[in-house]
């Protein structure tokens, strides 16, 4: 694997990524069918993937975002998932794409899924960029995965240590022994 800039290994390129996105767009575009559709972003990770997502999806699209925190500042999650930021309208009766960075533990996603299922959307689906079921807590699936990875700890295009890293533009490992 290549390296990038920073002396992180690259996972998937820029290119790969926006391929990727592309694929899963015109995904997306078939299955909704010419129907509005809702995009909720589930910050701060999924930002870039739901900008790109959002131009690959060829519907009458609408953004909300809601935010969760369940790690805090290292590498593993803490278990327990706290609604930080929620819609800032409701989503009953209406197509609902919840866009999340990476399927891990299950945790955040059952969670909002639960919560979002209380609303009574039309239709609810999960798209992630990045699914890691080896992790998997909760017994959860993503309709739309854009890749399925071994357990790494990944970091870029959103995807963050520590709030650092969002802004790669590759999705790069990062090994317990990189300095910061």
């Amino acid at each position: 694997m290549a390296t990038n800039y920073r002396g992180l290994e690259i996972l998937y390129t820029r290119q790969q990524i926006a391929e990727r996105v592309a694929e899963m767009g015109a995904q997306i575009t078939r299955d909704i069918n010419g129907e509005k559709l809702v995009m909720v972003g589930i910050l701060k990770g999924a930002a870039p993937f739901l900008a790109d997502l959002s131009r690959a999806v060829q519907a009458d699209a609408t953004f909300d975002f809601v935010a969760t925190s369940s790690y805090g500042q290292g590498q593993r999650s803490s278990g327990a998932v706290k609604l930080v930021k929620d819609l800032d309208e409701s989503i009953e009766g209406k197509n609902v794409l919840m866009v999340e960075d990476i399927l891990d533990t299950g945790l955040t996603l059952s969670y909002l899924r639960k919560l979002f299922l209380q609303q009574k959307p039309k239709t609810l689906r999960i798209a992630v960029l990045l699914d890691k079921p080896s992790r998997r807590l909760e017994k959860i699936e993503a309709d739309y995965v854009g890749f399925s990875i071994p357990n790494l700890f990944v970091i870029g295009y959103g995807m963050d240590y520590a709030e650092r890293y969002r802004n790669l533009p590759d999705i790069c490992i990062m090994s317990p022994d990189h300095p910061e």
